[in-house]
């Protein structure tokens, strides 16, 4: 059984750094898509960054030049979040579109979830 587990996060000063890594278990077939979301209290989940199986990346707006997403290998990947500001406070979830059989459709399989705290 495919498995999402999340390390990082916690609580930074404003303009400080944390570290978000992911790394999948179990038996992977295929994967078509991995990424990072974030949902603040009373907000609904949102993207924060993907990258493509080839390497393309894409991040929002909000986070442009202070946040890096990178793979290391097909079955991790990380969020490297520098000049933190408080609105990126929030919990982050890590995300994979895979196959977890030889056939079928690719699903979403999501982590547990870790908070990141940002104090001004």
């Amino acid at each position: 059984q495919v498995q999402l587990v999340e390390s990082g996060g916690g609580l930074v000063q404003a303009g400080g750094s944390l570290r978000l890594d992911c790394a999948v278990s179990g038996t992977v077939y295929s994967i078509n898509g991995m990424g990072w979301y974030r949902q603040a209290p009373g907000n609904q989940r949102e993207l924060v960054a993907i990258v493509s199986p080839g390497g393309t990346t894409q991040y929002a707006d909000a986070v442009k030049g202070r946040f890096i997403i990178s793979r290391d290998g097909a079955v991790k990947l990380s969020l490297q979040m520098n000049s933190l500001k408080p609105e990126d406070t929030a919990v982050y979830y890590c995300n994979f579109r895979l196959k977890s059989k030889p056939f079928g459709l690719h699903s979403d399989y999501w982590g547990q979830g870790t908070q990141v705290t940002v104090s001004s």
